[in-house]
């Protein structure tokens, strides 16, 4: 029997990518991006820590590993989790698990084989990925960018290209109405959107988002197990690599995120994880942001929890301003006090250039907390 291998791809998103893509599934065998924003000493530990089979680069060369580990016969790829503090996790999806959301997704949307889509975010994520998976399974046309560039948006645009995938970073820099359709996900999606733009919500493990505009894709079932938001899907990763863990679409999945399931809406409050407690009072940084965002003069706003040594926690924010309008912190905290008990106003505000971002779109919290 054929040992099945992992081939990781150290390069961006590109005709050659996709060409290399195609050739790994068409013999059997996975593939693990890697993120090209990563420093060549990062990548090292990712490919020691995924122990793939080999590795080409952009240039073509493979390179032969020794102490590789095999795939499952049905693997098909292995995406490092984005935002992780500790060692990366390598989830595995299957063939199986990828055409499901795909399908689902195509359902949604009624989007067909013709769809033209322009990918311009990593392919080391999945909401890259499953853009370039479209045209290879679907035959999709598609523009592909490594990066997202407002310049080369436009251009796809005029070439055919109606669909993308965006986080709100780049939403916010072009006009969104040229596209017949934009699915927004990545982070939190700003208040007011056109009606082009479909948000969406889903992580890593079910290859992308399982529910548009807060309502799941048909197929998956959502229920809220103490606040905290549970689901299946038929797009449910297989497991970790490395690990015994596995996982199937009848298994309920943990998220780890806060919210509320009524009427078949789904309410996202954020990562249990950034839930901030201030003196024993629970504090969610999603709804707080809302209300600042819509003080004149915000640009952009992100609030966190820092440790503080009377309250456990206080509520800070960040905020990039515009040059003619900088907010206060007693008009910040008013604002807030206005709509929300008191002790969600910021006790801080920290007025920056710009809020750091990982390569989707999230908040680099680590690199946050290290502004003032």
């Amino acid at each position: 029997m054929t040992v099945k291998r992992l081939v990781a791809l150290d390069m961006p998103a590109s005709l050659e990518f996709a060409s290399h893509v195609r050739e790994a599934w068409n013999s059997g065998d996975a593939v693990f991006p890697i993120d090209q924003r990563l420093p060549q000493a990062a990548k090292h530990l990712l490919i020691q820590h995924f122990a793939p089979s080999a590795v080409i680069d952009a240039t073509g060369i493979v390179t032969t590993l020794s102490n590789s580990e095999p795939i499952d016969e049905h693997d098909a790829l292995v995406i490092a989790t984005s935002g992780s503090t500790g060692s990366p996790k390598g989830v595995v999806h299957t063939h199986q698990s990828i055409r499901s959301l795909l399908d689902m997704s195509q359902t949604r949307l009624d989007t067909n084989t013709s769809t033209h889509w322009l990918l311009c975010l990593p392919v080391s994520h999945v909401a890259g990925f499953s853009i370039l998976a479209r045209s290879i399974l679907f035959g999709n046309p598609i523009t592909i960018f490594p990066t997202f560039e407002t310049s080369n948006v436009i251009a796809a645009v005029k070439h055919g290209a109606t669909h993308t995938s965006l986080v709100p970073t780049a939403l916010q820099r072009i006009d969104p109405s040229i596209f017949h359709t934009i699915l927004l996900g990545g982070a939190a999606a700003p208040a007011e959107l056109p009606p082009n733009v479909t948000t969406t919500y889903g992580m890593t493990e079910t290859f992308g988002g399982i529910a548009y505009n807060g309502r799941p894709l048909d197929g998956v079932n959502i229920r809220i197990d103490n606040d905290r938001i549970e689901l299946r899907s038929p797009s449910l990763f297989r497991t970790y690599r490395g690990t015994n863990s596995q996982h199937s679409a009848s298994d309920w999945y943990a998220t780890g995120d806060n919210g509320q399931y009524q009427d078949g809406m789904l309410r996202v409050f954020g990562r249990l994880d950034d839930l901030i407690i201030t003196g024993g009072e629970n504090v969610w940084p999603s709804v707080v942001e809302k209300i600042v965002s819509t003080l004149p003069g915000i640009e952009q706003i992100v609030v966190r929890g820092v440790d503080d040594p009377e309250w456990g926690q206080r509520v800070v924010a960040w905020i990039v301003a515009s040059r003619n309008i900088v907010p206060t912190l007693e008009e910040v905290r008013l604002h807030v006090k206005e709509q929300l008990p008191s002790f969600c106003a910021p006790s801080e505000v920290r007025i920056v250039e710009q809020i750091p971002m990982t390569s989707l779109g999230k908040v680099d919290a680590q690199a946050l907390r290290k502004l003032s």
